[in-house]
């Protein structure tokens, strides 16, 4: 593991039940990484100890979404600052070490509280004069913009994102209520076009030559999602075991199996769920 000489650590915050999703995620975190980008490396699981290549393994404990998160950032992560990964986001594009570091840099000396680095629509963003590797480090405008909270790749600073935790979110109730907490709290968020993620185009005004990243959300409710088939193809050049992985990443798409081997729950839509209860009341 590299040496840590920076404040700032990258966290892979996963769930046990997910537990499917971290072969691929080291995988092409391994090939596409640069583990010389001088941080701590967490990859976070509830109770299941695991072995991820370069990482150390923290455990948070079950419960929900944002209990887990606020355990790890104050009981288990010393560093300040928090570059934030999900298991389901799979590189398939080299990083460049020396935007990170800059990155860094310059996200503790100007004190920044949250730089995302994922290309998305729902953002509205001006540019600014500061530029990094010829990407701008633009401004988001909070009034315009949605999912000022989001859980895509993010920089933060620590005691920040701790504060836009509440007891008992989970993931998509975190980012609805976050960012109406965010929205007029002062606190600028910043944007860097670096990650394509899942292929989006920049947002802002960059100089030529900016080299992007690239990563895809490979999940969605549980379920494998379109993207996992680009990963799984590659796959099935490797090994026999990462053959026999790709084989099954692509028999639970195709099945829409969940990742812990299941069929998709089937939704039952509010008429139904009462038809359901007033049956079971003329039978009790």
């Amino acid at each position: 593991m590299p040496h840590c000489i920076t404040k700032v650590a990258l966290i892979v915050h996963a769930c046990d039940r997910y537990e499917f999703l971290y072969k691929g995620f080291e995988h092409f975190f391994s090939k596409y990484w640069d583990f010389g980008i001088e941080c701590k490396y967490y990859f976070a699981t509830e109770n299941l100890a695991v072995n991820i290549a370069g990482f150390h393994n923290i455990q948070s404990g079950k419960g929900p979404w944002s209990d887990r998160l606020a355990i790890l950032l104050t009981q288990k992560v010393e560093e300040d600052y928090v570059l934030y990964f999900q298991e389901d986001m799979w590189l398939d594009k080299k990083v460049d070490k020396e935007f990170f570091d800059k990155l860094f840099e310059q996200t503790v000396a100007n004190h920044w509280k949250q730089v995302k680095l994922h290309s998305a629509k729902i953002y509205t963003t001006t540019p600014t004069g500061h530029y990094i590797k010829n990407f701008n480090v633009a401004r988001v405008d909070k009034d315009v913009s949605d999912y000022l909270m989001s859980h895509q790749i993010t920089l933060w600073d620590k005691a920040y994102l701790i504060k836009q935790l509440r007891k008992n979110e989970h993931p998509w109730r975190n980012e609805r209520r976050a960012t109406k907490r965010m929205r007029y709290n002062g606190t600028p968020v910043f944007h860097i076009d670096y990650f394509a993620e899942n292929g989006a185009t920049e947002i802002n005004r960059n100089k030529p030559f900016a080299e992007r990243s690239r990563y895809f959300s490979v999940s969605i409710n549980g379920t494998l999602n379109a993207y996992v088939e680009r990963f799984a193809f590659e796959l099935m050049e490797g090994n026999l075991a990462y053959r026999t992985y790709a084989k099954k990443l692509l028999h639970h798409y195709h099945n829409q199996l969940t990742h812990d081997g299941n069929p998709k729950p089937r939704k039952i839509d509010f008429v139904k769920k009462i038809k359901i209860w007033l049956s079971r009341q003329r039978i009790s």
